[in-house]
């Protein structure tokens, strides 16, 4: 059995399996609704019931309050048709975002190698080619748990192609199930589910103004895939990692980035340490990402495309110096990593998107 849901203000009618949610069944056809975290946590994702009806799931209280439900709001994520409807979305224009339709894939693990003490690299060999923009993720769906959790990809598109493998870095989340089952119980040569890609949080390579990164723990995958890819296509304008990690044995990736700044002179890379313990021989930056970017632009970010990866005390932080160096919502692009435990917490009134 399936229904009709129509999409405003686009007009694009599509069909939707019973049970499916109104997000799944809209990207599945290439259409993009804002959404952020896939489970019912941020709200992001939220949409207006015009005709029809809908049982809004496992949507949280706190992103979908009783008064929003009365006025006819749900989200998209959760929410399931009940009969034919009709939905208003936030739907912004996007020229740089390709139109690609998220599908389901096999993968085997490959390898999984240990980045730091709590981040493991997991490479996965797909069952077919996958298209993405660089910056984008896939949901993975844990073994033996029946739920999937959100992954970016990590490494660029042009990688993905040539080796047919996917790289994701994944965190070890006190108490996790999902990550604790990657880490103490996946192993090489087993096959798991994944399907993808998903997001808007990709580089805008339209424009030609200088580029900031700032991601924070694994945040810096989806900035590694962004930066890789645009290094590849030979961006010529500037661009800057300022990456943050509480200490030096979890910074990863570091001598690639170096290596990096190196042989491209229009590349700029500086690590930040928050808790690194004095006399370790670390001579590097200390403090927050955002800190170390304030120290970094003393001059301000004006004239800079942002990019901010990471969990949201992070985001919140960058963005609220960005602002101060005279850089705004227009030129700030950012992914957050939303868990059950941030379901809570006030989103920040800066930006509708944030």
């Amino acid at each position: 059995m399936s229904y009709q849901l129509t999409i405003e203000p686009l007009g694009a009618t599509i069909e939707v399996a019973e049970g499916q949610t109104l997000l799944d069944a809209a990207l599945r056809q290439g259409i993009y609704i804002p959404h952020a975290c896939g489970h019912g946590l941020c709200g992001t994702c939220k949409v207006q019931v015009c005709d029809g009806s809908v049982d809004h799931g496992a949507a949280n209280p706190f992103a979908l309050m009783d008064f929003e439900r009365d006025d006819g709001k749900t989200l998209a994520c959760c929410a399931t048709l009940q009969d034919d409807c009709v939905i208003e979305a936030d739907v912004d224009e996007e020229p740089d975002a390709e139109v690609i339709p998220v599908r389901d894939f096999v993968a085997t693990v490959t390898r999984i190698v240990e980045l730091t003490p709590t981040i493991k690299a997991l490479h996965l060999k797909l069952d077919r080619p996958i298209h993405f923009q660089a910056g984008q993720y896939v949901q993975l769906e844990i073994p033996g748990l029946g739920e999937s959790r959100a992954f970016s990809i990590a490494n660029s598109p042009a990688a993905v192609e040539a080796r047919g493998e996917i790289e994701l870095n994944v965190r070890r989340v006190p108490g996790g199930r999902g990550t604790g089952v990657i880490h103490e119980q996946l192993k090489e040569g087993e096959q798991v589910s994944l399907t993808g890609p998903y997001g808007r949080f990709f580089v805008r390579k339209s424009c030609s103004e200088p580029m900031l990164f700032m991601a924070g723990g694994s945040g810096l995958s989806s900035p590694r895939s962004m930066i890789l890819d645009l290094l590849d296509g030979g961006y010529a304008a500037p661009i800057t990692l300022v990456y943050g990690q509480r200490s030096r044995d979890e910074l990863y990736y570091d001598d690639e980035f170096r290596a990096l700044a190196e042989a491209h002179p229009n590349f700029r890379y500086l690590p930040a340490l928050s808790d690194e313990a004095a006399g370790s021989g670390w001579d590097g930056a200390r403090g927050y990402v955002h800190e170390a970017a304030k120290t970094l632009f003393q001059d301000g970010f004006a004239g800079h495309k942002a990019y901010l990866c990471g969990p949201p005390p992070m985001v919140e932080a960058c963005i609220a110096t960005l602002m101060q160096g005279r850089l705004f919502e227009r030129d700030i692009y950012t992914e957050k990593f939303i868990s059950a435990a941030d379901a809570n917490a006030q989103r920040s009134p800066l930006f509708k998107r944030v």
